[in-house]
């Protein structure tokens, strides 16, 4: 009985120490598009909510931005965590509240000021996703910070394509500003030479004549470099269409002869483009077998502007508005495979969502001190989890003393245009045209209350905005 304990205790000495060598083995496993799923976040600018075909756009064909909504998820109530570019975008790429660090308005594009940018406090995505041994690209808009310190290099990621600023001619042959620190008048900026990494490119560094394609080029190289190593990777791909100036090819002018409207004719040769680029991508996630292992994530960073030719019917408001014509946007995802095709999901999901969503599916550990304040929203896709993702989603905009928050279908908000707070049933009045200011007391308060809890938790602005600062009055002319 003796010999056989002996064996037994032996045996399973053995075993936990196989196990434990296996686990070892585990831990150092490369990380591969097998075992990890790609993650591409595609990002227009000013594009409104209504300018794609699964939000019922007639006179602007999107077809390839529509398949991303057929194959996976249309996502009706999709918002972003700002109704302006670059605020927005800090949103998106910590997963919290840009308001948590003082990010509240749209950051000087001066290189000198190492304060207008996304906080060395926190952590993108990329950064997060790297633990876990992922390539990162951004190509396109950065607009987080131009200074060296914010540089997208030095936040997480392992190449970038694009521009740093806010803004950008679209024809490559205007781009003849070597640098940022060349600038020497208001917008000139809009004709800075493109950048990839650190190196400043030429003309004839440049693969095609229109800034959106060219942008599309540098993406379909990245991920098919990606796909031959066998990596995962993260791309977002970040189009400054169709944000002003309003420029277009002939190539997709010639698309629309039947709109009238020079400059929504304009617009709608923008998206076109964009939607090209799109195709591509699904195109080169195809042909390299990797599509059904890629999340896809579409989605503009603000609704339609006022000088664009957007168009955010049927909701109120423009880029800049705690309306919803500022904060909801055209959003679809696809996870072939694992979200249903066709699945049109109505409870609101938040741009904060999507690093929330990474951090859960690859179990990351994230800082305790710095919660993300999105939500992993793939169960609720797939139908795993029942309910409403958010019990509230909250917006601020420090500058005017606006303020938004969200609890299902009701919404109460404080704009800079009346003096008065308005109360909504989105369900009932989506266009927030009949303000029911005073019809649910009870529920009005505990709206404000919430509101107030949050907001105790954020920071004044740390920086001015783009126009009150001394580099912007000094370049005005």
């Amino acid at each position: 009985m003796k010999k056989d304990k002996s064996e037994i205790l032996m045996i399973s000495l053995l075993i936990m120490v196989v196990f434990a060598f296996l686990g070892c083995e585990q831990g150092q496993k490369k990380i591969t598009q097998k075992n990890h799923p790609n993650v591409i976040v595609i990002m227009t600018d000013d594009m409104g909510y209504a300018d794609v075909g699964y939000n019922g756009c007639k006179d602007i064909p999107t077809p390839n931005i529509d398949s991303i909504a057929y194959n996976g998820a249309h996502i009706v109530n999709g918002y972003v965590s700002f109704p302006v570019c670059g605020p927005s975008r800090a949103g998106f790429i910590t997963g919290r509240y840009q308001d948590r660090f003082g990010f509240t308005t749209n950051p000087t594009i001066d290189p000198a000021n190492n304060i207008a940018g996304l906080s060395l406090d926190e952590k993108t995505i990329a950064e997060v996703l790297r633990t876990k041994g992922y390539k990162s690209a951004v190509v396109g808009k950065w607009h987080l910070g131009t200074h060296p310190n914010f540089h997208p290099l030095n936040r997480g990621f392992d190449y970038f394509y694009g521009f740093l600023s806010g803004g950008h001619n679209y024809f490559m042959n205007q781009l003849t500003i070597e640098n940022l620190e060349n600038v020497k008048s208001k917008w000139a900026w809009y004709r800075t030479k493109l950048k990839e990494n650190h190196k400043t490119l030429e003309f004839e560094d440049y693969k095609t004549d229109y800034l959106t394609d060219e942008l599309s080029e540098a993406a379909l190289r990245f991920i098919d470099k990606q796909a031959k190593s066998d990596q995962a990777f993260f791309l977002f791909l970040a189009y400054n269409a169709p944000h002003t100036p309003m420029h277009a090819t002939e190539k997709y002018l010639s698309r629309f002869p039947e709109i009238q409207d020079t400059k929504r004719k304009t617009y709608a040769a923008m998206v076109s483009a964009v939607d090209d680029g799109v195709g591509n991508v699904l195109r080169v996630l195809k042909d390299n077998g990797i599509e059904e292992n890629t999340l896809i994530v579409f989605l503009s960073d603000n609704g339609g502007a006022h000088n664009n030719a957007s168009s955010n019917a049927p909701l109120s408001g423009l880029k800049g508005d705690v309306y919803e014509g500022g904060l909801r946007v055209p959003f679809a995802i696809q996870w072939k495979g694992l979200i249903p095709a066709n699945t049109k999901y109505e409870e609101s999901v938040s741009s904060l969502d999507i690093m929330a969503s990474m951090v859960d599916i690859l179990d990351i550990k994230t800082n305790p001190k710095k919660p993300l304040d999105g939500v992993n929203i793939i169960p609720y896709l797939t139908g795993q989890k029942q309910g409403a993702p958010h019990d509230y989603l909250f917006w601020r905009k420090w500058e005017q003393n606006a303020m938004a928050v969200i609890h299902g279908e009701h919404k109460l908000l404080k704009s800079n245009k009346r003096s008065e707070s308005e109360f909504y049933n989105l369900k009932l009045d989506v266009s927030e045209s009949k303000n029911t200011k005073g019809s649910n007391v009870v529920l009005e308060k505990q709206l404000q209350n919430a509101w107030d809890h949050w907001n105790k938790k954020n920071k004044d602005r740390i920086f001015p905005t783009l126009g009150e600062d001394e580099w912007w009055t000094k370049n005005e002319n």
